[in-house]
C-alpha cells in the first residue's frame, strides 16, 4: 500500500508540474472541452479545465452540449451550437461519432477529456510551434479592437471568432447520472460569434461590440472548423 501511495503521489506531481509549467511562448493554446452536466464521466474533466484557468499560456473553454439532456437532467449551459461545433470537428477529423468529455486542442488534436498526461503533452507540443500570426485584442468600454499581422505565410481565409464566457458557475444537480452533486464549471461559453474574415495579407484591424463585463477570447481559426492559428484573451 505504501508503494502504491508513493507511486500515486509521484504521478500527481508529474501531472501538476506539467500542467502548471510557466509559459515560454506568447501565443496561448486553446483548450475546448465538450462536456455536459448530465454526463457521469465529465466531472474529472471539468475539474481539469478549472485547474487550467490559472495558466496564462492556455485559454480553457467549456462548451456544454445538449445530447445528454434526455437522461433526466437538462444542462443549464447547453447550447445546440456547441453540439454542432463538436460534430463539425468530428467530421473534419474523420471521426464517426462524438462523445463527452472530449477536448480539442487548438482546433486540431482530439483527447479524451480526463487524460491529464496526454493533455499536458499536447499543450507542450502546441506551445513549441512557432507563431504564424501576431494577434492583439483589447476593449475600450463596449468596443472590442482586434489587430493581427502575419509572421509567416498562412492559408486564406481565416475566421475571426469572439467567444464570450462566464469564468465560474456552480450547479447543484438533482437528477440524472450526477444527481446529488454540486459541481463548479469554469469558463462556460455563452456565445461564439463570427465578427470577420481575414485573408492573411494586409494587417487585420477591426472592431466589434462587446457589451457587458464577461471576458472574451478572440480566435483566428481556419474554417471547418480547423486549426486555431492565434488566440488572445480579453478581460
Amino acid at each position: 500500500m505504501k508503494l502504491r501511495a508513493a507511486a500515486s503521489l509521484a504521478i500527481w506531481m508529474i501531472l501538476t508540474s506539467s500542467l502548471w509549467a510557466d509559459s515560454t511562448t506568447s501565443h496561448p493554446v486553446v483548450i475546448e472541452l465538450f462536456t455536459s452536466q448530465g454526463c457521469s464521466s465529465c466531472p474529472p474533466a471539468d475539474k481539469l479545465l478549472h485547474d487550467l484557468t490559472g495558466r496564462p499560456d492556455v485559454i480553457p473553454l467549456a462548451l456544454h452540449v445538449d445530447y445528454w439532456d434526455y437522461i433526466g437532467w437538462e444542462d443549464s449551459f447547453a447550447r445546440a451550437e456547441n453540439t454542432l461545433r463538436q460534430r463539425k470537428y468530428a467530421r473534419a477529423g474523420g471521426r464517426k461519432m462524438i462523445y463527452t468529455p472530449q477536448i480539442i486542442v487548438n482546433g486540431q488534436q482530439d483527447i479524451a477529456g480526463g487524460n491529464a498526461m496526454k493533455l499536458a503533452d499536447a499543450i507542450a507540443l502546441h506551445k513549441a510551434e512557432p507563431s504564424r500570426v501576431s494577434l492583439r485584442a483589447g476593449r475600450d468600454d463596449d468596443i472590442l479592437s482586434i489587430q493581427a499581422e502575419t509572421l509567416a505565410p498562412v492559408a486564406a481565409p481565416l475566421t475571426v471568432l469572439v467567444v464570450r464566457y462566464t469564468p465560474l458557475q456552480s450547479v447543484t444537480i438533482t437528477r440524472g447520472e450526477n444527481a446529488g452533486h454540486t459541481i463548479d464549471y469554469a469558463n462556460v461559453v455563452d456565445e461564439m460569434t463570427v465578427v470577420g474574415h481575414w485573408d492573411g495579407g494586409a494587417p487585420l484591424s477591426l472592431s466589434a461590440q462587446m457589451g457587458g463585463s464577461k471576458p472574451a477570447a478572440v480566435l483566428l481559426q481556419y474554417p471547418g472548423p480547423g486549426a486555431i492559428v492565434a488566440a488572445a484573451r480579453v478581460d
